[in-house]
């Protein structure tokens, strides 16, 4: 599905990409000569030197983190990205947080674009940006934390808060016994200051929900707002991000539906299965509030927001479901790439770091 605010732009390679946001003269103006945009918010910071010095063969780094009472982390980071940069800034440079990292576990660094050889578990031999790509690591910072049987404990897709990454931590370290999933773990420990009401937008769809409504007119992607009560990620979401015209105009273009995590609201999934909101997220592996799950029209997940995300990042995952652009690019970071050069040459100012 198209959009009526996308421009399709063709590039050297080959590659098509739609593009959300431009102004109405922008297609028109395609072949004018512009000034370049500015391109604002990228940000950099080093790895602290606690960080593991590997040979990337994760079956001894697991093996080798496992005798030390430890278990290892795979950190995928890339140049310039500002959500790493606040995860080394905000979260690494606190006293508490470091030094658990460093008792608890070791972290290998992975570069998502890198060439560096990787021996993944099973023997498997990968590049950085070739494991990447199989791990599906749509964002960054991604973190995987592994077991001593080098099975993933716990998967961080995106940047999340200090408060939120200590319980990652304590979830995921070896002397947890692991009886609950994160979201559930979260919960019972996390008493976050938030507005504490769940904040209605015009584009949702109203109760009862039935998601195979827009399968069968398969027209229509599906945006899923998995939220709850005093969440002030999900106030800042509705207050910060959702609250600009553009983004609202990309989001009202989904069949959305906003669940409460934690109710037990009859919810028809898109493949016709009858269930309510608390299983469901279950089902779904949700631990983060707010998470947007996206479906294309035929009811098949393609894309889910499950970190903290501002508001180029939030737009650029919009468009890309709507266009169904994960069809041609199946790497996102690909995709905003050249979604942020192409806005560039357009003469419009990308900051892929404010509100």
């Amino acid at each position: 599905m198209k959009s009526f605010l996308s421009v399709t732009l063709a590039f050297n390679t080959g590659l098509v990409i739609l593009l959300s946001g431009l102004p109405p003269t922008a297609a028109n103006a395609v072949n004018e000569p512009t000034q370049l945009g500015d391109y604002r918010g990228a940000r950099e910071a080093p790895h602290p030197d606690w960080f593991k010095e590997s040979f990337l063969d994760l079956e001894e780094d697991i093996a080798e983190a496992a005798a030390s009472g430890k278990r290892l982390v795979l950190y995928f980071w890339q140049d310039g990205c500002p959500y790493c940069a606040e995860l080394i800034k905000n979260n690494f440079t606190q006293r508490d947080i470091s030094e658990a990292m460093q008792q608890r576990f070791d972290l290998v660094a992975i570069n998502m674009w890198g060439d560096r050889d990787v021996i993944q578990v099973g023997g498997q031999s990968f590049s950085e940006k070739n494991l990447s790509d199989a791990l599906r690591v749509n964002y960054t910072p991604t973190l995987m934390f592994f077991d001593e049987k080098g099975n993933v404990a716990l998967r961080l897709d995106g940047y999340v808060p200090p408060e939120r990454f200590r319980l990652a931590m304590d979830y995921a370290s070896a002397d947890n016994q692991i009886t609950s999933t994160f979201r559930e773990f979260v919960a019972n420990r996390e008493t976050p200051a938030a507005t504490g009401i769940l904040h209605n937008e015009p584009f949702f769809a109203e109760n009862p929900f039935d998601l195979t409504t827009p399968v069968k007119a398969g027209n229509q992607p599906i945006a899923v707002y998995f939220e709850q009560h005093n969440c002030s990620a999900c106030d800042t979401l509705h207050q910060q991000v959702l609250i600009d015209s553009a983004t609202r105009k990309l989001a009202a273009l989904f069949y959305s539906v906003q669940l409460d995590m934690w109710a037990d609201t009859p919810v028809v999934r898109p493949d016709g299965g009858h269930t309510n909101a608390r299983q469901w997220a279950d089902d779904l592996g949700i631990s983060y509030a707010p998470s947007i799950v996206f479906f294309d029209s035929a009811g098949k997940e393609v894309m889910r927001i499950d970190a903290f995300l501002k508001t180029f990042h939030t737009q650029s995952v919009f468009d890309y479901v709507l266009n169904e652009a994960y069809i041609e690019q199946p790497n996102f970071q690909r995709y905003i790439s050249v979604r942020a050069e192409t806005l560039r040459e357009q003469g419009i100012d990308v900051n892929i770091w404010s509100y």
